[in-house]
C-alpha cells in the first residue's frame, strides 16, 4: 500500500494519515481481492503517527526507512514491533536521477552502471538488492534497455531468488524466528 493521494504524512494529522491509509488499503483489497500485507509511505515520508498506523492494521512489512542495506525488523520505543523493514535507498530510485527536469538526472546508461554495481555487492554480501521503479519513469524505451540488461545481469548469476516484497518479509521473519 502506497498512501491514497500520494499524500505528504508527516504533514496530515494522525487521524487523516490513519483514514488514507485505511480508505487505500481496503481499496486495494476490493481491486484485488486480497488484502495488502505491507506498506510503503508516499515519497518514504513516516510521520510520528506512520508506525502505530500500519502496527494497528497488521502489516506484516514496511518499506520506507533506510537504516540499513538488509532487512530488519522495526523497534518502536526500543521494543520489537516484527513489522520487517526492507529498507530503500535514493540511489536505488529511478525517480529521482532519471527526471530530466531536476537538478539530479543521471543518463540511464550511467545508472545502469550503478544498478549493477549495487546489485553486484549485494550479491557479494549475500543481501537484498531492492530497486524502486516508476512505470512513468523506468516506462520509456530508452530506460527499459538498462532495466532489461540489468535483469540479465542479475539472471545471469544463475542462484538469485526473484521474490515480491512479502516473499522477502516472510523469509526474514521465518529466518529471524518472530
Amino acid at each position: 500500500m502506497h498512501g491514497w493521494i500520494h499524500e505528504l504524512n508527516s504533514a496530515l494529522d494522525a487521524e487523516t494519515e490513519r483514514e488514507l491509509v485505511i480508505r487505500a488499503t481496503d481499496y486495494l483489497e476490493q481491486a484485488t481481492g486480497r488484502r495488502p500485507v505491507g506498506y510503503r509511505a508516499p515519497s518514504w515520508n513516516f510521520s510520528p503517527a506512520t508506525l502505530d498506523i500500519i502496527r494497528d492494521l497488521g502489516f506484516l512489512y514496511d518499506s520506507s526507512l533506510m537504516a540499513d542495506d538488509r532487512p530488519y525488523e522495526l523497534l518502536q520505543n526500543g521494543e520489537p514491533t516484527g513489522i520487517v523493514e526492507l529498507p530503500v535507498e535514493w540511489i536505488l530510485d529511478d525517480a529521482p536521477l532519471m527526471n530530466p527536469r531536476g537538478n539530479n538526472y543521471t543518463p540511464p546508461r550511467a545508472l545502469l552502471q550503478v544498478y549493477v554495481d549495487e546489485f553486484d555487492k549485494a550479491y557479494e554480501e549475500g543481501t537484498t538488492f531492492l530497486l524502486t521503479t516508476h512505470p512513468h519513469v523506468i516506462g520509456h524505451r530508452s530506460r527499459m534497455v538498462i532495466l532489461e540488461e540489468l535483469i540479465d545481469h542479475i539472471k545471469a548469476k544463475g542462484d538469485v531468488w526473484f521474490a515480491t516484497h512479502e516473499q522477502v518479509a516472510r523469509y526474514v521473519a521465518a529466518q529471524a524466528g518472530w
